[in-house]
């Protein structure tokens, strides 16, 4: 029985930390190696720094569509 939980315990631990941070990681990356006008980098960094799941998704889909191409 105590399996079942430790077994369990990982995989929510995998989809409600490890995934999330992977994404944060992902998205600062992302805005870095992007270019943006005006001070857009800068804004979108400090929402995912300071309001990482709001700032992750409001990145990905707001933030992605605004990079220059």
């Amino acid at each position: 029985m105590f399996e079942f939980f430790s077994g369990l315990f990982g995989i929510l631990f995998f989809i409600l930390f490890i995934v999330p941070f992977v994404l944060w990681i992902w998205a600062l990356v992302d805005i870095l190696k992007s270019e943006f006008t005006g001070y857009n980098k800068i804004i979108w960094l400090l929402l995912v720094i300071f309001l990482p799941l709001l700032g992750l998704i409001l990145y990905y889909f707001i933030g992605r569509k605004q990079k220059i191409k």
